[in-house]
């Protein structure tokens, strides 16, 4: 009889939700893994089967615990600076990385990750009543400003732009 997980494998995903957002795929080594998480080596290949079984489960975990109240907030935005602002607060680490590093070279991965970005679009076409590819263009407009890192200044010009009331 084996010994008992010595291991809170919920604990254990969610140390590897930060390390997978921080560093990307490749840059996070089993060792790194081993180390963050507490769990040993053979603990990790048991419970995950590899470090990329681990990574589709965090990233579903990030998913469903990160983007998921996302989507949910933003089907209730009453304009368009608020779905920007609320995009701009998300922890999205994991999801955009998954996004520009795994997705284009690993299929499972971008079927999660054009999913994810499928339920921002519609939460924002339904929040603002606008059309599917206007939703589109804001979702990628809010996740690019992320990725300049100045979210608030030109995020602010955007929905001025895009929205005169605010």
């Amino acid at each position: 009889m084996g010994r008992p997980r010595a291991f809170d494998e919920d604990e254990a995903v969610r140390a590897a939700v930060g390390l997978f957002g921080g560093r990307a795929y490749d840059g996070v080594s089993v060792d790194d893994l081993v180390n963050h998480l507490g769990v040993h080596r053979n603990s990790l290949y048991k419970t995950f089967g590899s470090k990329r079984g681990l990574y589709l489960v965090a990233l579903r975990r990030h998913l469903a615990d990160d983007v998921g109240p996302l989507v949910d907030a933003l089907a209730a935005a009453p304009d368009v600076a608020t779905a920007l602002r609320l995009m701009a607060d998300a922890d999205l680490g994991l999801l955009l990385l998954a996004a520009v590093d795994r997705a284009p070279a690993d299929d499972e991965v971008a079927t999660e990750v054009t999913s994810a970005l499928a339920a921002l679009d519609q939460a924002v076409a339904a929040a603002l009543g606008v059309p599917a590819d206007l939703a589109s263009a804001i979702t990628a407009a809010a996740l690019g400003l992320r990725l300049r890192g100045d979210p608030e200044e030109a995020g602010a010009a955007l929905a001025r732009r895009l929205d005169p009331t605010t």
